[in-house]
Order: structure tokens, then C-alpha cells, then sequence
């Protein structure tokens, strides 16, 4: 590639775009989360596995809104690379794993719960769910531990700036492990059980109610994941191919800038993921209250499955 003497030059209308996105986007996503965490901790009575993933996210969503006010103060100021920058660089790239691993957990429990009954009595526990998001943080927190340590601080880089040119297999890797195989898994899982609660006739009005929002979770879902995630590590694919191919400096930069707005884009997901936070608690509280109804009555397998089906998409 060509020697672009301004690739280490922040674009002023970056800067512009981040404070109009991240100074909103950071009051709603504290003020989001922190509802989230107390509803969670505090509003359910009982520990399901989706409780556990979902204060996993609601945690993974908190790394990112605690560092995008310094996001906004080391490119406005120009803050060169040090260790405190390190350090929160650290802090808000624990993000990205975490959020997309913990999405495909769920996804992966409800397909064993939907699609293989009987095995899920063995394969799904709330204490199996509360150790997979512990070995996915500290996976993830010695991820980037190890990627701090390879890559020695550059002192002449901006703080939290993107450069295709360096590392450029290291972003191969991480796209393919952090992306295109957990996307592959769950979208998988989430059309088979899309699919499954399609065919699923219900018994009654109620049932039908609540399989139409079990879909509605897990579509919302895999929305979320594709909107947020994908466009940041296909420009990042993209940047590596053109490195490759030794493109000239100019389309280099344009598609620089572009990489850099992906990733402010899919900071959006500390907001949209209140989404399912949304659906998943009011969905607690109308299975319990379903469940409760039927507590005295004789059902068979098959009208208890729709009961089942929305329990395993919400908790």
C-alpha cells in the first residue's frame, strides 16, 4: 500500500460525529443498563440461565458507555497512545466479544431447549449458564491482556484510532473468531427455532400469544447482531483485502473514515440491546403468571411445549 503521510490524522468530522451520537447515546445507555442490572438483580424471582446472560450483556453494554466520554476527550484533545489509554481501550473492547458470545449462548440454549427436550435437563442449568459468562469474561479479559502485551504502545497514534495498516492478520483473526463463527451459530440455532415455534400448534389463545413474542425475542435478537456488529467487521475484512492488494493511499483513507463510523455505529448496541432487556422481563412476569393458571391442571407434552418454547426465550 502506499505511504498515506495522513492516516495518523483524526478527521475533524469524525470528531463532529462522535459527540452528536455519543453524548445522547451515553445518557440513554447509562440510564438503560442501570434499569436493566436493578431489574435483573433485584425485580425476578427466580435464576434462570437467560437471567445470568443477560446481566452478562447488561455488563458488557456498562463497558461501553463508561468509556465513551473518554472516547470524546482523547480524540478532541488528540490524546496520544499511553497506558491510561491502553487501559481503556482494554475496558471497551471487552465489549465486542462478550456481547456477540453472549447473544449466541442464548441463542444455543434455546435451541437445545426447543429442539432437544430431553437433553436440555442435563446440557442447561442457571449455575452451567453463570460459568459460561465467568469463562467468557476472563477468555475475553485475557484476550485483550495478551493483545496489550504483543503490541507495544505507539506513542505517535492517536488514542482509540483505527489503522488498517497495522496488524492487519490480527484483525483477520478476530473477525473471523469474534464474528463469522458465533454469526454462523446463531443464526442457525435462531432459524431452527424460529421455525420450530412456526410449526407448534397451539392450544389456546394465550399460548399462541406467547409463542408469537418468544419469536419476536429471538429475531430481535439476531437483528441486533447484525445491525450493530457486522458492518464494523466487514470493513474491517475489506480494509485487510486492500491491504493486500496494495490499493492507492486515496481509497485507503476514504475507506479509513468509513471503518471509523462502523465503529462508532455499533456502539449503538448498549442501547438497542434494552430492547430484548425489555421483552425478556415483561416476559418473566406473563409465563410465571400463565404457568401459575395452569399449576392445578392435568396438560399433556404437547400443549406444554408453547409454555416451554417462550420460558426458554425469555429465561
Amino acid at each position: 500500500m502506499a505511504n498515506c503521510s495522513n492516516d495518523t490524522e483524526i478527521d475533524q468530522n469524525i470528531i463532529t460525529f462522535e459527540l452528536i451520537l455519543y453524548i445522547p447515546l451515553f445518557c440513554l445507555g447509562a440510564v438503560l443498563n442501570t434499569v436493566a442490572l436493578w431489574v435483573f438483580y433485584f425485580k425476578l424471582s427466580r435464576w434462570t440461565e437467560t437471567r445470568f446472560y443477560m446481566i452478562s450483556l447488561a455488563m458488557a453494554d456498562y463497558a461501553v458507555v463508561f468509556t465513551l466520554p473518554f472516547i470524546m476527550i482523547f480524540h478532541h484533545q488528540e490524546w496520544h497512545e499511553d497506558v491510561f489509554c491502553r487501559a481503556i481501550e482494554t475496558i471497551y473492547f471487552i465489549n465486542m466479544p462478550v456481547s456477540i458470545y453472549t447473544i449466541t449462548f442464548i441463542a444455543v440454549d434455546r435451541y437445545i431447549a426447543i429442539k432437544h427436550p430431553l437433553k436440555a435437563k442435563v446440557l442447561r442449568s442457571p449455575q452451567k449458564a453463570a460459568i459460561s459468562c465467568l469463562f467468557l469474561w476472563l477468555c475475553s479479559l485475557a484476550w485483550m491482556i495478551m493483545l496489550s502485551s504483543l503490541f507495544p504502545i505507539k506513542k505517535e497514534m492517536y488514542c482509540f484510532y483505527i489503522n488498517p495498516d497495522d496488524n492487519v492478520l490480527s484483525i483477520l483473526i478476530v473477525t473471523v473468531v469474534a464474528l463469522f463463527i458465533p454469526m454462523i451459530i446463531l443464526t442457525f440455532c435462531s432459524t431452527q427455532v424460529i421455525r420450530c415455534l412456526k410449526e407448534k400448534q397451539n392450544a389456546s389463545l394465550q399460548e399462541e400469544k406467547l409463542t408469537q413474542k418468544a419469536i419476536c425475542i429471538v429475531t430481535v435478537n439476531m437483528g441486533i447482531f447484525i445491525i450493530c456488529f457486522l458492518p464494523f467487521n466487514i470493513c474491517s475484512l475489506v480494509a485487510f483485502a486492500m491491504d493486500m492488494a496494495k490499493d492507492e493511499c486515496w481509497l485507503h483513507q476514504a475507506w479509513n473514515k468509513t471503518l471509523h463510523v462502523t465503529r462508532i455505529l455499533q456502539n449503538l448496541n448498549c442501547c438497542l440491546d434494552a430492547i430484548c432487556y425489555y421483552f425478556v422481563a415483561k416476559e418473566f412476569q406473563e409465563v410465571i403468571s400463565f404457568k401459575s393458571m395452569q399449576s392445578n391442571s392435568n396438560i399433556s407434552q404437547v400443549s406444554q411445549l408453547p409454555t416451554q418454547t417462550t420460558k426458554i426465550a425469555s429465561g
